[in-house]
């Protein structure tokens, strides 16, 4: 073995970091000051809206109604936005309109737009006019392009928005910055309140959306047959007033289901269906914003009946660890309601269990005996056909290859480390 002494000085800073990343607890101990790091950063690039706006009474109007129709939550999740604020007197004006609850978080959807404008950036606008998509378009409430802003540099160096739907009028103009962190958030304060006759139209209030019905113009038929079939239809309704996130399988993906489905018995076929609903609203931002378990409409007691929503960059899926189903897109957004069509139904391992099998065979013989309980009553009626347990072989599968992709990031950060 060649001697330390006779290794160029390139390698010896090297070799003090061999005792500690050689031991197992050494590597663990370098990723979690990795992960801390990340995590530090990301709360440092962190914002609040409401605290922003908390600082000066004069938006005291403003910030409360973002609370109140939960437009801070949405601010607070993007990493990049522009809030035009506007202060107490300005908000008088649709006030006392007595718009609803609802109506009112459409027209502040105007005042959100999805890109950062910070103050020196308004000064220095291509041509001198732009339009940008505000919340109102990206949620997609608003038709066509109701849902852009103007914003446009005008002479002496003043700076005016207006809705693009409202005949491109200029009704409000930039006052002052209130708040500026570079590319992440900009909150401006602008002289009045934009809106525009479609953001003023009467919504309707949760006890008015009918679901089935939604669902039904939203090229969601079979899936609202199945919940009226089951009753669970009634579920479903009571539980809009305070919010509901409604995951729908398209229309083929129902027919394919069918014939497994009408072998379940009615509890399990209500059940199944309860699976596809959130007792709360979940925008896309919300969905893409953290992963995790979540419950259901089918969650009670000891009865988990829960899934896991996975991000992967702009893609949405939800796992149940018989099935993984992908968010197709929204068909209907309107807080407290939001309706996503997904390309599987999704299939709770409460029901789907694979079919216990007796102990395998010795490795000498080549058959593997039957299983006596399946013998004596067969196959269970609601266990999952040969493709479902194929399926959740596939989701092993996958978490095999997740765990293998870890151990191969461990190994890259040891090699790195080594060569830096």
């Amino acid at each position: 073995m060649v001697p330390h002494t006779s290794l160029p000085s390139f390698y010896h800073s090297r070799l003090i970091l061999i005792p500690k990343m050689t031991s197992f607890w050494g590597v663990a101990t370098t990723l979690v000051l990795i992960f801390q790091l990340h995590i530090f950063f990301s709360l440092s690039s962190a914002h609040n809206i409401t605290r922003i706006l908390a600082k000066d009474p004069d938006f005291s109007t403003f910030n409360h109604y973002l609370s109140a129709t939960h437009l801070a939550d949405e601010i607070n999740r993007r990493q990049t936005i522009t809030v035009l604020a506007v202060d107490n007197s300005a908000m008088s004006s649709i006030l006392s309109r007595g718009y609803s609850l609802y109506t009112i978080r459409n027209i502040l959807s105007l005042h959100v737009l999805v890109d950062y404008y910070g103050a020196k950036k308004l000064h220095q606008i291509t041509d001198g006019s732009t339009s940008t998509a505000s919340m109102f378009q990206s949620t997609g409430s608003a038709t066509g392009t109701s849902g852009y802003v103007n914003i446009t540099d005008i002479k002496g160096g003043k700076v005016a928005f207006g809705v693009q739907d409202d005949d491109s009028k200029l009704t409000a103009h930039y006052v002052k910055s209130i708040f500026e962190k570079a590319y992440n958030i900009s909150v401006l304060h602008i002289s009045q309140v934009l809106t525009s006759p479609e953001a003023e139209a009467p919504t309707a209030s949760p006890s008015d959306l009918i679901l089935t019905t939604i669902l039904e113009k939203q090229g969601c038929k079979a899936f609202s047959d199945v919940l009226k079939s089951t009753g669970a239809d009634k579920t479903f309704q009571d539980t809009v007033d305070g919010g509901l996130t409604v995951f729908c399988p398209s229309d083929s993906a129902v027919s394919k289901f069918m014939p497994k489905f009408k072998t379940l018995s009615q509890a399990n076929k209500t059940v199944l269906v309860l699976y596809h609903g959130m007792p709360v609203y979940q925008s896309l931002q919300m969905l893409r914003s953290g992963n995790g378990a979540v419950n259901t409409l089918a969650t009670e007691g000891n009865n988990k009946f829960d899934f896991t929503v996975q991000n992967d960059g702009e893609d949405v899926t939800l796992e149940t660890d018989v099935v993984t189903a992908k968010v197709m897109g929204t068909l209907k957004d309107q807080e407290p309601l939001i309706i996503y069509k997904i390309d599987k139904v999704l299939l709770p391992r409460e029901i789907y269990k694979a079919v216990k099998t007796a102990a395998p065979a010795p490795k000498s013989s080549k058959k593997k005996p039957k299983n006596a309980e399946a013998d004596a009553n067969g196959p269970s009626a609601d266990a999952p056909s040969d493709d479902d347990s194929e399926v959740a072989d596939d989701k092993n599968g996958a978490r095999t290859t997740r765990m293998s992709t870890v151990v191969t990031a461990i190994v890259g950060i040891y090699f790195g480390v080594w060569l830096m």
